[in-house]
Order: structure tokens, then C-alpha cells, then sequence
């Protein structure tokens, strides 16, 4: 954990569980945040500067490196922004926009706090927004994995049932078993020079999942909170950082004085050590970042 009460500060992770070698997305990601942060010291621009330059790496689960649904052609995606001085925006269930964390700050600007499916889409469009990158060689061979690992009989969710996928299945095409569980989020979270902080989240979704699968990241206080005291984003399976409403959770324990450190601990202590969850978070005067099962992520703080 570092500790700086007043200069800005970023943490940049890369999902809970996703591999270590991918960090160097996380500290590129960070550096961009710190240059916006000395451009005009806003905490959501740095936020949302980070998140997207993952969402454009296309090794993180998100924006161009989203999973394909269990059909193997389907994407969608969540994103949200969030920070103190009032902006708040979400989108679920985005098709075809390449960067749904940008997405979600323009619905900041509507009357609205969140935007899904077809409408969020037409939105973007009218923005001008470009659509998703063509379907990659990296996604269709994590689906590929996803397929044969769901017919196997090792769950692919703790405590679900693999074969529930198929009695539930909603897609129009069939499901097909053809003989690694993708759950991560993208995420920042800034402390401005001036104090005031920011976090924007992004996903591609979990794998596997039921066509129209919303998880934690665009729902405020699960996957992501801002306030006074500081900025918490959460990555892991959804239907079980939603549960405890993870985010403002362990935001309210920093509020309460609790050391950051402590309070990512006993934010996933709430958690069987089987389920893959991860925290970042920053405060007045700490920055850090916590996961059991490994989490690329970076952490840099103004000098």
C-alpha cells in the first residue's frame, strides 16, 4: 500500500484471476491516467483514460478483448463511471461500441444513470462512437477453451452447476459442446490533486453466461463506488460481489477510518477462498490493491 495525502494517485487493475504477464497493459494504462491527471487534474478523465487504454489492448476482458458468448458470436458489455463531484453513468448489455467505458460518461450527461441493450446502442450511435473491432483470433480461441471446459464436470462458476447453461440456454442458435472461465473487469480508480475522486469500470462479461447477463460492473455500489472518503472498484464473478454490495461495502469501512489495506482484506474475506475476486481502491491518504488468486494491476502516484 502506498501513502501520499496529497498528491493524485491511480490504481489500475486488469481482472481478478487474469495472468501477471499482462501487466504491462496495467502500467501503461496507469502512466496515461498520471499524464491526464497533469493535463487539467480531473480524477473521471484520468479514470477513464486508463480504462480505456485496456479496453483497447485486447488481452483484458473488455472492449476489444471482450468474451464471445456461449454462441460464439454474441458480445456484451458493461461499463460505468462514477466520481464527486456528481457524474454517474452505466451501460449494460452494449453490442457493438468499441469503447463502452466512453459510453457510460456520455450517459453521465443525460437524464438518466444507465443505458441498456438496443437503446444504449442507438445512443452511441448518435454520438458518432465507433463499433467494436472485427471478433479477434485471441477471443475465439478463449472461447474455444470456455466450450471444452464446459462440457467437462469441474464448475466453471463456484457452486454452479455447468449443465444449468444448458437447461436455461436462451440464445437462437443451439448449444453446441464440442469436446477458462473469463469473469474479469477493467477497472480505475483516481485521487485528483484536488481531492476529489473517480473509478470507471468496464467488462466484456462472464463466461459462461445466459444471454443478457448483467453483472456487478455497472451497478453502483457492487462493482464500483466513489465518495469523499475515497473510490473502490471491484473485479470477480458478479453474482457474488453483488450480494454484498462489495464496493460500497468497503468503501464505508474506509469512511469509518479503517486502514485501505485492511478493508480489501476484509472485503474479500466476505468470500469462499474458491471464488475469484479482486479489489483496488484509493483513499485520502492510500492506494492499493487485493486479490487471492493473482490480479495484474499498477499503482503510481503523482510526485
Amino acid at each position: 500500500m502506498s501513502h501520499s495525502p496529497q498528491a493524485g494517485a491511480v490504481v489500475v487493475h486488469g481482472g481478478a484471476g487474469a495472468p501477471l504477464e499482462h501487466e504491462d497493459g496495467c502500467v501503461l494504462a496507469a502512466r496515461r491516467a498520471l499524464a491526464q491527471l497533469e493535463v487539467n487534474g480531473d480524477a473521471l478523465d484520468a479514470a477513464i483514460i486508463a480504462v480505456t487504454t485496456l479496453e483497447d489492448d485486447g488481452r483484458f476482458n473488455a472492449g476489444s478483448g471482450a468474451s464471445l458468448g456461449l454462441d460464439g458470436a454474441t458480445i456484451e458489455m458493461d461499463a460505468s463511471i462514477m466520481d464527486t463531484r456528481g457524474r454517474l453513468g452505466a451501460v449494460a448489455c452494449v453490442r457493438d461500441v468499441k469503447n463502452p467505458v466512453k459510453l457510460a460518461r456520455a450517459i453521465a450527461d443525460t437524464p438518466h444513470v444507465m443505458l441498456a441493450g438496443e437503446g444504449a446502442q442507438r445512443f452511441a450511435r448518435s454520438l458518432g462512437m465507433p463499433g467494436s473491432a472485427p471478433i479477434s483470433d485471441h477471443q475465439r480461441a478463449e472461447h474455444r477453451t470456455l466450450m471444452k471446459e464446459l462440457a467437462g464436470s469441474v464448475p466453471l462458476m463456484p457452486g454452479i452447476d455447468n449443465r444449468l447453461f444448458d437447461r436455461f440456454w436462451n440464445y437462437k442458435t443451439p448449444l453446441q459442446l464440442p469436446k477458462s472461465s473469463a469473469c474479469d473487469t477493467v477497472g480505475a480508480v483516481v485521487r485528483g490533486p484536488d481531492g476529489h475522486f473517480a473509478v470507471a469500470c468496464s467488462t466484456g462479461g462472464s463466461a459462461p453466461s445466459l444471454l443478457g447477463r448483467v453483472g456487478d460492473s455497472p451497478i453502483i455500489g457492487s462493482g464500483f463506488y466513489a465518495g469523499p472518503h475515497g473510490a473502490v472498484a471491484a473485479s470477480g464473478i458478479g453474482e457474488h460481489i453483488m450480494r454484498h454490495l462489495l464496493a460500497r461495502t468497503v468503501y464505508g469501512w474506509i469512511e469509518d477510518g479503517m486502514p485501505l489495506e485492511a478493508a480489501l482484506k476484509r472485503g474479500l474475506d466476505l468470500f469462499d477462498r474458491e471464488v475469484d475476486v479482486g479489489l483496488i481502491a484509493v483513499s485520502r491518504t492510500e492506494a492499493g490493491a487485493l486479490c487471492y488468486h493473482g490480479m495484474p494491476h499498477a499503482r503510481m502516484t503523482q510526485r
